[in-house]
């Protein structure tokens, strides 16, 4: 449904009299298939959204090629609009028009006659629980209510793709949750739906198959189960204060127990077969070393471990 290859973007930005030049997305390749909920993860500034406006015809790419649902981006921008539908992160509707409005409205930019438009409104007004509220000034919707209509928006006109960028920011865990359902919704409806997130969970446990960016590029791809096994064993983060994180990883690096060691400002993250068992031989060389402990956890490998392994850092963190 989407297909990508060597998708660039670059911006040019100024420093005082300079000109500097920001390579914002880097030959990115993607490959979506029908029916499926993929998933864009990474922190902010990693490239994400300026990816999504360009398979969106919302910015030109500098290179590369696209196909979205069978349009050629580049050679066809046109029927790629006509094919997908947009949510962007900022939402898109005015405060002083109602819901049932908006969705008309929107229903009627696609050429949709008048008769259609309205029964298609009544119908996702009806989908996402929104009937009540449908009459009512969208200034007057909570985020969660107000997030559900820009959606409503986005599939008005039955598109066959379905970008969300960063659905669930700013909502609270309860609406999140019921955005997740929406979402899960659409698949079942077969709508094939491309979202952006940063938050760990969303990815987790919304998409069939996902990428994981940074800085403009693709650092890994696949299920989220998939790149979890890709890191073997379990992990071990073990609480310090900072002034003894070196001492503690002098103690413990290259022990055999131990497959890989990472420091932080006030921890040391290890990669171990198994924590049950490594737990008591960490906790025996620390107090062999005289290293106070502050607190240990054991984990399975999770996206964010994912994330460190591939780029060092921690999206946590970001």
């Amino acid at each position: 449904m989407i297909e990508t290859r060597g998708l660039r973007k670059s911006f040019t930005s100024r420093q005082g009299r300079e000109k500097k030049v920001v390579e914002a997305v880097r030959g990115v390749d993607l490959d979506v298939a029908e029916g499926e909920i993929f998933g864009f993860l990474g922190p902010n500034g990693a490239g994400k959204t300026t990816t999504l406006r360009m398979l969106a015809t919302l910015i030109e790419p500098d290179g590369g090629s696209a196909t979205i649902a069978g349009a050629d981006l580049r050679g066809d921008p046109g029927e790629v609009r006509r094919r997908i539908g947009y949510v962007a992160q900022g939402g898109s509707t005015w405060d002083e028009s109602t819901a049932r409005e908006e969705l008309v409205l929107q229903a009627r930019l696609y050429g949709i006659g008048k008769s259609d438009a309205q029964a298609r409104a009544d119908r996702v007004l009806g989908a996402f629980q929104l009937s009540e509220y449908a009459d009512r000034k969208c200034k007057t919707y909570s985020g969660g209510q107000r997030r559900r209509v820009d959606i409503a928006l986005g599939i008005i006109h039955e598109p066959k793709v379905v970008f969300l960028d960063e659905p669930t920011s700013g909502l609270d865990p309860q609406s999140r949750a019921h955005m997740w359902e929406e979402i899960r919704r659409l698949r079942s409806d077969g709508m094939t739906v491309f979202i952006t997130t940063h938050y760990l969970d969303e990815a987790d446990a919304l998409c069939d198959r996902l990428s994981i960016m940074d800085y403009g590029e693709i650092v890994a791809s696949g299920t989220p189960a998939d790149l979890k096994r890709e890191i073997s064993g379990d992990v071990v983060r073990v609480g310090l204060t900072a002034d003894v994180v070196a001492e503690a990883a002098e103690v413990l690096d290259g022990a055999a127990y131990v497959n890989k060691l990472e420091t932080h400002d006030d921890s040391i993250r290890l990669y171990v077969e198994d924590g049950a068992t490594a737990i008591p031989l960490i906790l025996r060389a620390l107090d062999a070393g005289s290293v106070p402990l502050g607190s240990i956890e054991l984990n399975r490998p999770s996206l964010d471990d994912v994330f460190l392994t591939k780029t060092g850092r921690s999206l946590r963190e970001n």
